[in-house]
Formats: C-alpha cells, structure tokens, sequence
C-alpha cells in the first residue's frame, strides 16, 4: 500500500516572497527521491482556474468571494489533490484556506463562523476514508505591509485585490498571525523581510525539522 503523501501550503500577503520559493523547494524535495505536485489556489483545475479568473478581475462583495475560492478549493481537492496524496505525492499549494481566513474574514471583516462552516463542508474528501483535509505544514511568508507594496509595484501590474491599500493587507496579515497562532503545531513562520537565500534557509529548515521528514 502507497504512503500517504504530505501536503504543504504557502502563505503570505501579495508580495510577501512565497512563489519564488516554491520551485526551489519542489527542486530540493526530487532531489530527495520524492513525487512532487506544484498547484495553486484559487485554480488548480480548469473549473477553478476558471472561477480564479473571475475572483481577480470582477467586482463582488466578501460572501461571493469566498464561495467563489471555496467552490473552487472543492473541485481541486477532488480532482487534483486528494489524487495526489494517494499516490503517496508532496503537493505544494500557493495558497489553501488560510488565505480565505486572512484575506476575507480579517481583510473584508467578514464572519469566520461561516468561513469555518464552508471550510468543514468543503474539506471533508469526497474520497471515503480520507477525513477532513488540511496542509501537514504551511510556510507563513511574514514581512511588514508595506515592503510587499513595495514589491507588488516593482513586479507586476495589480489585480483586483492587490490594488487594495495598506491598512486592508495589515489587517491581512494580523488575520495569518491569528491563524498561525490557533495552529502553532502547523504554521511555521518564515521571515521573509531577507535575502532569498536567508528565505531558503528558514524554508529548507522547516522542511527537515518535520517529524515526516
């Protein structure tokens, strides 16, 4: 019987530095002998990518939001990442629900409870005997509000979220610290207001300090 896989998430606000990791770790983890699935929310499958499309570029309130992320999360559980931890692979996600927390419970102040609802009802597998689904460790890129503005400007053109201002991506980035403090036992913090290679060096360690590793 296959070895379960593990799962692990990348989080951060926009510009906090987490995508340029995450091919250097998947690189790191082959290296090793592993199965290796790169992936992202929103999108992953084609519904989701879909619905990713109209989350970035539409105008919608906090509620549409999140059932848009989560209805999306639910078709890539199902199709792409479930599949893969039962194949005994390392999935690596850009962003799962703690981004839904963050950025729509503390960012919009929409209501957690019902967050935590859909996050229930969606996570449970569709696949028998699988559970409830969560990353086995997720990487919280940290850095300060304002060097990931800094960052988002010199890099890219801003999409319908990052064109938000300072105060919402603080209140973003107090809803990660929230999370990563009601699951201290998942969350592992990075520092991500360094060099790349200081990043890699926080990320590789809390790789090898898992208990799975």
């Amino acid at each position: 019987m296959t070895a379960r896989g593990r799962f692990v998430s990348f989080e951060g606000i926009d510009g906090a530095g987490k995508s340029s990791h995450i091919a250097t770790l998947a690189d790191w983890l082959r290296g090793r002998g592993h199965r290796v699935l790169l992936t992202r929310e929103p999108g992953g499958t084609p519904l989701a990518e879909a619905l990713r499309s109209l989350f970035l570029t539409q105008p919608m309130d906090a509620l549409t939001e999140a059932l848009l992320v989560f209805a999306g999360r639910r078709d890539h559980l199902a199709q792409v990442i479930v599949p893969a931890l039962q194949r005994g692979e390392f999935v690596l996600c850009d962003r799962f629900t703690d981004a839904t927390f963050a950025y729509q419970g503390a960012g919009r102040g929409f209501d957690g409870a019902v967050l935590g609802q859909l996050e229930r009802w969606v996570q449970t597998a569709p696949q028998p005997g699988e559970g409830f689904i969560a990353p086995d460790l997720t990487l919280w890129f940290d850095v300060p509000a304002e060097v990931a503005a800094e960052r988002r400007a010199a890099a890219r053109a801003a999409d319908r979220l990052e064109r938000e201002d300072l105060d919402f991506f603080g209140r973003v980035r107090e809803g990660y610290a929230a999370r990563a403090a009601g699951e201290p036992q998942r969350f592992v913090r990075i520092d991500s207001h360094q060099s790349l290679p200081a990043v890699w060096q926080q990320v590789q360690h809390a790789l090898e300090t898992q208990p799975w590793a």
